[in-house]
């Protein structure tokens, strides 16, 4: 075989490899920010949410759909308390090194209101890179039907 068709050939793998590398470096980032978004918001850590949040980032609940601000006040007011999520699946796409999509599927432990309730949703999360950082720019909570 002709000695540049090899390298040709190895450096085209190699290339394959440290992509793969780096998207999985990526996922892994983005899974366990995600986790420590579920945790701030059950500690109503309306500061560290702020942060994290782009700020033209959208929410859509059950109840509707908002901005950044509104969400980091309804957090902070405690007018819905994430008590606790219940993460059972994580689906991570790497779209390119700035832009990420994350699928949770959680049971919600929430308080709304005055009332405590649970609902099963698969939550939409995207993430994308902005002066090095990573930051929400979407969540949206689609209730899953309930499992006898």
């Amino acid at each position: 075989m002709n000695k540049k068709l090899i390298i040709g050939v190895l450096i085209a793998l190699l290339s394959i490899s440290m992509t793969e590398a780096q998207d999985t470096a990526i996922e892994q980032e983005i899974r366990e920010l995600s986790q420590q978004k579920w945790e701030w918001m059950a500690d109503k850590n309306a500061d560290r949410l702020a942060e994290l949040f782009h700020d033209k980032a959208k929410f859509v609940h059950m109840g509707g759909t908002w901005g950044k601000d509104r969400e980091v006040d309804i957090i902070r007011q405690g007018f819905i308390h994430y008590k606790k999520a219940d993460v059972h699946e994580v689906m991570v796409e790497v779209l390119n090194e700035s832009t990420v999509i994350l699928w949770n599927q959680i049971t919600l432990l929430a308080v709304v209101g005055e009332n405590e309730v649970t609902n099963p949703f698969m939550v939409t999360e995207v993430y994308v890179k902005q002066d090095n950082a990573w930051k929400l720019a979407d969540l949206t909570f689609s209730k899953l039907l309930e499992r006898d």
